[in-house]
């Protein structure tokens, strides 16, 4: 019986290993997790520090981040990296969808920013290859630029991670031109998105 006991003991050890070793082995383990989990019902406000560091965009264009992306537009804004194949695309088919609920406001006060979190493999020529798969247009700019800046950036923002592949599925919406910024966990709906974008064009006509 002790012995059948030990035997049953040293399976379930060598079963538990073996899984470990595979969640460890997949680098998408936390993103799939994370794809089962519903988005928290409201945003959060966001306290950032938006770094104006010099970038370029998928047209391999210098641009200082804030002077020149961030301005004082309403941002929309998501964080990828072209090889992923979970969170991601999920992400980026969110941000499609907004962009043609957008319609006509797209590029009149309101842009769509999605930066890199792996800059060290995402070059301006990769992020515009995955853009197209998108059907980004103009006014969906797509960021990245050398690491260490990236990583400010990013760190500024509250989207740095160590690991790159662990970095959190959040959006991010915000009115530069008076600093208030939400964040939303998780696959926000694009409704949810646009409903975020609606209220702060509605305190602009409304002088709040």
């Amino acid at each position: 019986m002790l012995r059948k006991t030990l035997e049953l003991t040293l399976l379930v050890l060598v079963l538990t290993a073996g899984n470990t070793s595979l969640a460890d082995d997949d680098p998408h383990a936390k993103h799939r997790a994370m794809m089962q989990q519903s988005a928290p019902p409201s945003a959060e406000y966001a306290d950032i520090d938006l770094r104006d560091r010099i970038l370029l965009t998928q047209d391999n264009e210098e641009v200082a981040f804030v002077s020149d992306v961030i301005g004082d537009n309403i941002i929309v804004m998501d964080f990828v990296y072209t090889t992923c194949t979970t969170v991601c695309p999920v992400l980026s088919a969110l941000f499609s969808q907004v962009q043609t609920q957008l319609g006509d406001s797209l590029g009149d006060g309101v842009l769509l920013v999605s930066l890199t979190v792996d800059a060290t493999r995402d070059t301006p020529q990769r992020l515009k290859a995955y853009s197209m798969q998108h059907r980004a247009g103009e006014d969906w700019i797509w960021l990245t630029g050398p690491k260490p800046t990236m990583d400010d950036v990013l760190t500024g923002l509250g989207a740095y991670s160590v690991n790159f592949e662990d970095h959190p599925s959040m959006v991010i919406v915000g009115d530069a031109l008076t600093g208030e910024w939400k964040r939303m966990f998780g696959f926000p709906s694009p409704d949810r998105i646009m409903k975020l974008v609606n209220e702060f064009q509605q305190a602009r006509e409304s002088g709040g």
